[in-house]
């Protein structure tokens, strides 16, 4: 019996682990075991691997070693800097299509008595500055936004919102801090802190090839963060904890890697892909900024059939993609993404996101392409099943 393909399209959601990644950490999740926080030999190894990551990490994005707080992942940097900066009365700016550890934060943060601006985007998919501007008052302290879009790729204009604040912060008394979820950026976009002017940055590691379970924030200093958790001194006690020592060497080793990564092969790939979806399946758009946008990063509308469907099939075939955000997985509601650039429910419903990697291959974007071909042509004949 001939085994099934497996074809991965899902690289928004996660990574692999690189080799040269998983070959850094063996040593730290057997022999060389011990707690970083401990003052014996075991403990200043662990230790001595914990700086060199951070030291990496900090030449990468051109911040002071100290500024870089390790994290269980993005989600934990998102809360930790919007919970951790905020209080009652004061006042949040953010976008209408921020991943779900932002947004559902602050609306979180809303039931504490923070006020919270939601800003509109384009029918692109881009953030409206002017919106930002506009909901600056007195009381705001905040404004995150995230660098590009998990679910349409879509490239933030961060140096121009940070030239914005800036400005504002030059006429005022109560500093407006700037807040980056980087997750989905990292391989693409430039991370250098002076360029982007955040004061919080968020990054994954199993976004770039690295492990799940660690990430980090970059925290410039000075900028009064207060710990949501208590009970150790790690991380200057604004993210305590046992140190995952493993994870923190994967993490610096994957920031090493990002260098090596083929990028202009991910951008041929997709390229190739969005040209046949648009040109060989009738009633197909692609959604998003056609420029301002990651290469990997492709979500497609079929008119007149169901994402969750086309799922189930390309599924069925052994290929993996998505309807959205890896978050909201299960959810047979429409994008809120889609709706916020101004599609209607019913093609909101009609998306499926296609992310791509540095594995993969050109023959595998040509069996994407086939099927696609194949199930959308049944799907709108009232045909399920391949």
């Amino acid at each position: 019996m001939k085994e099934q393909k497996k074809i991965y399209f899902d690289y928004a959601a996660t990574t692999p682990i690189d080799k040269k990644v998983f070959e850094s950490m063996k040593p730290y999740l057997t022999d060389q075991f011990g707690n970083a926080s401990s003052h014996h030999l075991f403990g200043q190894k662990a230790m001595s691997a914990v700086d060199k990551s951070r030291d990496s990490i900090a030449a990468f994005l051109g911040c002071l070693p100290k500024e870089v707080i390790f994290t269980s992942g993005a989600t934990a940097s998102n809360n930790l800097a919007i919970q951790g900066l905020v209080d009652s009365g004061q006042h949040i700016i953010t976008s209408i299509i921020e991943h779900p550890s932002v947004s559902e934060t602050c609306q979180a943060m809303e039931e504490r008595g923070v006020a919270v601006t939601y800003a509109n985007v384009d029918a692109n998919g881009l953030v409206i500055i002017d919106e930002i501007k506009r909901a600056i008052n007195d009381n705001t302290v905040l404004i995150s936004i995230m660098y590009v879009n998990n679910e349409i790729g879509t490239i933030q204009p961060i140096k121009e919102i940070h030239q914005l604040i800036s400005k504002v912060n030059d006429s005022r008394r109560q500093k407006i801090y700037f807040h980056v979820d980087a997750s989905q950026a990292v391989n693409y976009c430039d991370m250098k802190i002076k360029t982007l002017g955040a004061d919080l940055l968020s990054i994954s590691a199993h976004k770039i090839y690295g492990p799940k379970g660690i990430g980090l924030l970059f925290k410039q200093e000075g900028v009064p963060l207060k710990p949501l958790q208590y009970g150790g001194h790690q991380e200057d006690a604004i993210s305590p904890g046992t140190l995952n020592v493993a994870g923190i060497v994967g993490l610096g080793k994957a920031i090493e890697l990002v260098k090596e990564n083929n990028n202009k092969q991910i951008k041929s790939l997709a390229n190739k892909l969005m040209k046949n979806v648009i040109e060989l399946i009738p009633n197909s758009q692609l959604n998003g900024d056609l420029q301002k946008r990651i290469p990997s990063c492709l979500n497609f509308s079929f008119k007149g059939v169901e994402g969750e469907n086309i799922f189930l099939l390309l599924d069925q075939a052994g290929i993996a993609v998505s309807t959205g955000a890896a978050c909201a997985s299960g959810s047979h509601e429409p994008s809120s993404v889609l709706l916020a650039l101004g599609h209607s429910q019913e093609l909101a419903l009609s998306s499926i996101r296609i992310t791509l990697g540095k594995i993969n291959t050109e023959s595998e974007v040509d069996y994407l392409i086939s099927n696609l071909q194949i199930i959308i042509e049944k799907l709108r004949s009232g045909n399920h099943n391949i």
